[in-house]
């Protein structure tokens, strides 16, 4: 079973991105589900971009997968699919930076939703950042 990374009385900081679409739920859904990581996760200085993808262990259609992605600055992540509900939403854990988001991150929580809530449907990604770890132990960030 997968431990994850946040708990519902951790603090984090989170950044919400949303988008309306003029593609029906379950089509946006299935085009945003397999993403390609090097074509979405270019390089923003200081931050590298995603270069690709290694060790994958299954299908990124359900919970339980596993992989590391690989950015374009040698180092990588990784990452596993912690949630899966077809057609309309997934989550995932990113941990175990090697690269200088290890400085300001343990990990992070990432969820996809497609929203049905009105013409157009809604996207909604939602990413909750725990602050990085000392000496083994992690501390939420301050709200």
């Amino acid at each position: 079973m997968t431990t994850l990374l946040i708990r519902p009385d951790d603090k984090t900081v989170t950044i919400t991105v949303q988008q309306r679409t003029l593609r029906a739920p379950q089509d946006a859904f299935r085009i945003l589900t397999p993403i390609d990581l090097p074509t979405v996760f270019r390089p923003v200085f200081p931050f590298p971009g995603i270069s690709g993808v290694k060790n994958q262990t299954e299908a990124w259609d359900h919970a339980g997968p596993r992989r590391n992605p690989q950015f374009d600055d040698g180092s990588q992540a990784d990452e596993e699919l912690t949630e899966y509900t077809p057609g309309s939403s997934f989550a995932y854990q990113l941990t175990n930076f090697t690269n200088i988001l290890s400085r300001l991150a343990a990990g992070v929580r990432g969820e996809f939703n497609v929203n049905p809530d009105g013409e157009p449907p809604r996207l909604e990604w939602r990413l909750d950042f725990m602050k990085g770890s000392s000496h083994g132990t992690t501390f939420p960030l301050s709200a």
